[in-house]
């Protein structure tokens, strides 16, 4: 007897399960990323790029809820007549950069830095990844689900993945370029700390695993806890090392500490990578370091809303354009190569999503060349910095609500920040609410497109201040939020 098949259409899936397009990739609750839900989305992902022959490279993090996702997607690649090619458990950029050169699709499995008890998809075409308008296309869709057999076995790993993604740092990079220097690696659960480990001393490199758990830990690059934050500080006094590294869960954001075990913020980390890499023109999104800006070393800067799609998108038309030496990176670190990048007679190709592993050699090598402290590369940049926290639990929806209100009224941002921060003299709604203020100081708030929590990012001429007013105003957005919940 013939099995029963059913259409679903995707927009009922994501209202009844809340799984949904985030800033990057579709994210929820595990307990609602069930087998249907992720079947469904990896079919219509096929459908949207036109996949029907071929294989389709998928892989995954570490997080324990990874594996059964992967089973659905898997179960949708074969049912649409394609080969899993399976890369296992390697960072997003790695099978991005597999899909790429092979020249075809891919689906990575992974909550990025989100908490534990969620999850996402990302996903790949042939040519990096998909757009805001693939998106659309995808939560548009309409798929036909079968009756049973939503997962599928995961098959035997391709191993060529993972070398593939480390060449293209090797042959950039020069031989023991890293020769001398004493590094602390953070693994936690970073699926990069098999990788990463082993590229760094085959630069050259010492290496030193710190803090390495089989427990998923979801480190967020642009808002480092606080424990995380002394925990570097007391391996940089006890082991003496040039630098201390780590990623987020996927890796394609980077966390870069100093020789003092001081945490690099990833816009900076990112300026100074586009600086090493001699770039032309660099995509970053609104709340972005002015020193991106102000330091004068990019003929051309673009700003764009927060997320990768948005950043590829603006990538995109420069080289459309015909700028060259084109790259772009995000707040939290995460680095896009658009056009290739040559220096000392050696290349590096393009990979158009984020990437951890680019930014945390360039600024290592560059350290060593100079012969001076990691700490020392960013002294050279205008003296602006930036922090950036958030306040979870805080519904989206009321988020937009309470930054609307703001946004339409100068008077009501005043009774906010007036009194602490000095008065508004302008503001951008790019996205979320940015704040500039009439003492050159900047709060923005946005509402995370990954979970419902309000972010918040501040600039100022010191690293105190910044911090201190991010911890003010996500302070008074509580007050606001708990108005709003007794109104």
């Amino acid at each position: 007897m013939q099995q029963l098949q059913r259409k679903v259409s995707i927009a009922s899936l994501m209202d009844a399960s809340g799984v949904r397009f985030g800033t990057s990739g579709a994210r929820g609750l595990v307990a609602d990323m069930t087998s249907e839900v992720c079947f469904a989305y990896t079919a219509a992902f096929l459908q949207v790029i036109g996949a029907k022959s071929g294989r389709v490279a998928l892989a995954i993090d570490l997080r324990p809820s990874s594996p059964q996702i992967a089973a659905a997607c898997a179960a949708a690649i074969e049912r649409q007549g394609l080969v899993v090619d399976y890369c296992g458990a390697i960072p997003t950029p790695a099978l991005a950069f597999h899909a790429q050169s092979q020249g075809i699709p891919g689906v990575m499995v992974t909550g990025s830095h989100i908490p534990f008890d969620r999850n996402g998809i990302k996903f790949y075409g042939p040519l990096g990844e998909i757009s805001k308008a693939d998106e659309a296309g995808i939560s548009a869709a309409v798929v036909t689900l079968p009756a049973s057999a939503l997962t599928s076995v995961l098959p035997p790993l391709t191993r060529s993945a993972a070398g593939l993604y480390l060449d293209r740092y090797r042959r950039f990079f020069a031989p023991q370029c890293l020769a001398g220097m004493r590094l602390g690696f953070y693994e936690h659960s970073s699926v990069a700390r098999e990788l990463l480990h082993e590229l760094l001393e085959s630069l050259g490199a010492e290496v030193i695993s710190l803090g390495r758990t089989d427990a998923f830990v979801p480190i967020d690059t642009e808002a480092v806890a606080e424990a995380d934050v002394q925990q570097a500080r007391r391996w940089a006094g006890e082991h003496g090392f040039d630098a201390i590294l780590s990623t987020d869960g996927d890796a394609d954001r980077p966390l870069l500490g100093d020789e003092n075990g001081d945490w690099l913020r990833g816009d900076i980390v990112g300026i100074l990578c586009a600086q090493a890499l001699g770039a032309q023109a660099v995509v970053s999104t609104v709340s972005c370091n002015t020193a991106l800006d102000m330091c004068g070393a990019f003929p051309t800067v673009r700003r764009t809303r927060i997320g990768s799609p948005y950043v590829i998108a603006g990538i995109e038309e420069l080289l459309a354009a015909g700028a060259t030496g084109v790259v772009g990176f995000e707040p939290n670190g995460g680095f896009l190569v658009g056009s290739a990048i040559s220096k000392a007679g050696r290349t590096l190709a393009p990979l158009m999503t984020r990437d951890a592993l680019l930014p945390i050699l360039c600024l290592l090598v560059q350290a060593r060349e100079r012969g001076c402290p990691l700490s020392a590369l960013a002294r050279g940049l205008p003296p602006r910095f930036t922090a950036s926290d958030r306040l979870q639990d805080f519904p989206t929806e009321t988020s937009r609500q309470i930054l609307a209100g703001l946004a339409a009224s100068r008077p009501a941002i005043d009774a906010l920040l007036g009194d602490f921060a000095g008065k508004s003299a302008a503001i951008d709604t790019t996205d979320g609410l940015r704040i500039f203020l009439d003492n050159g100081e900047i709060v923005h708030f946005r509402p995370s497109g990954n979970a419902p929590e309000l972010r918040c990012y501040a600039e100022s001429t010191t690293q105190e201040r910044s911090g201190l007013l991010v911890a003010e105003a996500l302070r008074r957005m509580k007050m606001q939020l708990a108005s709003v919940a007794l109104a």
